[in-house]
Parts: C-alpha cells; structure tokens; sequence
C-alpha cells in the first residue's frame, strides 16, 4: 500500500468518481439509539446505497482502474450476495460484462438483485455449497478465460474504494460534534482496513463487531497472525468469513483484541426485530451487527459514537426464523419435550398451568402409542421471561416430567 498522504488522495479520487454513480449514504442522529444508550448515536446508512451495501464501492474502485489500465474484462467475482451486487451495478454502469459466481445457497432475494443491477451485462453461475468452492470455481474460469477477477475485501483497490465511507463521514458530521468512537462490522476486513486507514491520524476510538459464527478477526489477533477458522455459521452471510484477508489483517495487526466484540447469531436477530419495529429500518444480519455491538462496549456513555449500517439486503422468507432466534434468545419462547399422561384430564391440567401471558405456539405429540405416557414437544411463548420459572415449577409439581431443549441446537433443529 502507499504512504497514508497518497492513500488519502487516492480515496478522495476514489469517491470523487463514485458521485458519478450514486451519491453520499446519509449519516443520522438516532434518536432511539442516542437514547438507549445515553450517547450521542450516528448511523452511517450503507443499507441506503444504490445497491443497499457498501460493497459497492470497492468494486466500483476496482472496476474503475482496471479499466484505467486498458483491460476490459470479464469481470468476475464470487461473492454470497453484497459484493456481487456492487460488481453488477459497476458493470453495468460502464456497460462492460460481468460474470458473477455465488453459492448455491445463496438467498433467492440476492441472486435476483444481482440479476436485476447488472441487467445483460451480468450473468450469474451458482456453484458450490460452501464459499469456498464457489472461490475456486471462479478463480478458475478467470485462468481460462483471462477474466479480471475482483477480490471481495482483500484488494488494495477494494480498501480504498470501502475508505470512502470515512471520508464521507468526517465530511457529514455537524461542525460542533467531535467523533469519539466508530463501531464497524468486520467479515474479510475490507471496510474496517480502509476506514482505519484513512482515519489513523485522527483520536478517534475504533470498535469492531464479528459475528459469533466467524471471528475471524479476534481469532488472529489473538493468535498474532492469520488464523482460518475450521467451520463457520453462516446466518451472517454478509460477513461470516473463515480467513480474514491479508492485506486487511495487515492494516488491523495492531488492534487490541478486546476492541473486537463477538456477537451472537440469536442477538442479532434481535436488533434486527427491533430495528425494523422500532425503527421502520430493515437489516440483514451483517448490517445489524455494528449496531448489535453497542451494547458490549463498556464506556459508551456520554460519548459520540458513528456505527456503520453496512447492509440492508434482507430476504423476508428469512423474518420467520430471525423472530424465532430472536424470541428464543429474548427469553419468551421455550421448547419442551413433556411426557404427557394418557388420562383424561391430563391435557386440561397441563392447561390449566398456562397464564394469561402465556401462549401456546406449537404442540405436537411425538409418540401416539404409549399406552401411559405420550410424548408431546409443545413451544411456549410470554411475555414475560421470568414467567418460565413459574411454568416450570407448576409443570414440576403436578407431576408432568420435561425437559427444555430450546438451547440443544442438535435436537432443537432436528424436531423444531
């Protein structure tokens, strides 16, 4: 990389290209937010883009100047979604082709989005369960094809074309507010490299958010050197990576850890419920974890925080199981296997145990033909968490025996 007065003027050519494209993502007090954790809340609206990410301006960045250098592509990534789309939008805007690899498990919503920016110049190829065979797939169509591939995050061009997000706010921030922390979402790192980057002579503190399913971050920092996590969750798709990039390991090596923080797949689908309730805002589960992380940072109050919102691209066929992670991780659903005694009467007494706050949200036997005792995997819903106690203890003493299997991942998935 350059030194960091030609890298800041290869940022600000950078986006002053992009405002050919779209313009600047707002940057919003959030009076919710502020209020909540008694701070003054910034939001820096990616989820606002043209393409509802920030993604997209890395890959404009890196489209641009290969085009700058004569080559005219292919243009070929491999991406779950966000990044995809950023090259189908750029692709089609310079009106050159893009070949667009995604996995097979990508959500229908994003291979359509992708499919609808990039218009005929963008054809999409699904390959491969996981993402790193989709990777592979792509890489290799690039040496037989001469294609120009353009990396997801670990790119110098991809870093400066994420930097813009920092310009852009110190750019938009009120004249009598002084940024005290930036809370960034971290997946291969191209975003947080750049703003850290661009931002490195500043006092500003930076905090960073990876999902529980891929901390890839905190795992190499722990470790002083790159680290590849041996599985990863992928309900975060936006930013669940098992290898953080080189470049951008490279740029975050100096951080200390304990600046990273960790949030839990369940949690975020709170924020996001809560997000979309309370505020009108629909995330995906990697635009919600700079917001999610909030909460973990100890000495947020009283200060002015700016938390970047990276991505709203949220396919609502997925709302169904975001409430339900979140409910479960809220305290006010629970799953229980009950032995039920086959008399008459004993679904009545179990009844009868329910409060008015209490719901029943699922009920199904297991075993129909035992002849003392039926096996019944019934969910429970309230209002109030502390109401399981109470249920519990009733449940216990007339005699019903369970047992709770909301947090047995294994046998929740299996019969859930």
């Amino acid at each position: 990389m350059s030194d960091p007065a030609n890298f800041k003027a290869l940022v600000a050519r950078a986006e002053k290209r992009m405002r050919s494209v779209f313009e600047r993502t707002p940057l919003q007090r959030n009076d919710f937010l502020s209020a909540k954790y008694g701070a003054e809340i910034y939001l820096k609206r990616e989820d606002l883009s043209p393409v509802r990410s920030y993604k997209i301006r890395g890959a404009f960045n890196a489209i641009v100047k290969a085009l700058d250098e004569g080559r005219s592509g292919p243009f070929v990534c491999a991406s779950a979604g966000n990044h995809a789309q950023g090259v189908a939008y750029a692709c089609a805007h310079f009106g050159v082709q893009a070949v667009i690899y995604m996995p097979v498990t990508t959500p229908k919503q994003k291979i359509h989005k992708t499919r609808s920016f990039g218009g005929e110049h963008a054809e999409v190829r699904l390959e491969g369960d996981y993402f790193d065979e989709t990777l592979s797939a792509a890489q290799a169509y690039c040496l037989d094809a001469g294609a120009v591939f353009v990396p997801p995050f670990d790119s110098d061009n991809v870093i400066e074309g994420q930097a813009t997000v920092a310009a852009e706010i110190l750019e938009q921030m009120p004249e009598d507010e002084t940024i005290d922390m930036l809370v960034l979402p971290v997946g291969g790192g191209g975003l947080a490299a750049g703003m850290t980057r661009y931002l490195a002579d500043t006092a500003i503190d930076f905090r960073f958010v990876e999902p529980a399913g891929g901390p890839s971050l905190r795992a190499s920092l722990d470790a002083g050197a790159l680290v590849t996590l041996p599985r990863v969750d992928s309900f975060v798709d936006g930013a669940a990576v098992a290898r953080i990039g080189e470049r951008n390991f490279a740029a975050l090596a100096h951080l200390p850890a304990d600046h990273v923080y960790i949030a839990p797949e369940d949690r975020i689908c709170t924020t996001m419920i809560e997000m979309l309730n309370i505020e009108g805002v629909v995330l995906e589960p990697a635009g919600a974890l700079a917001i999610d992380g909030l909460q973990d940072i100890p000495d947020i109050a009283g200060k002015t925080v700016v938390a970047v919102v990276s991505g709203g691209n949220f396919d609502f066929e997925r709302l169904p199981d975001v409430k339900e992670r979140a409910l479960r991780y809220a305290g006010l659903k629970k799953y229980f296997i009950l032995q039920m005694p086959q008399r008459p009467g004993a679904l009545k007494d179990f009844l009868n145990i329910l409060g008015p706050d209490d719901d029943i949200a699922r009920f199904e036997y297991l075993k129909k033909s035992a002849r003392n005792f039926g096996s019944v995997l019934i969910g429970i819903e309230t209002r109030d968490p502390d109401g399981f106690a109470r249920i519990e203890e009733e449940m216990a003493s007339h005699g019903f025996a369970f047992e709770d299997i909301t947090n047995n991942a294994t046998l929740a998935n299996f019969i859930v």
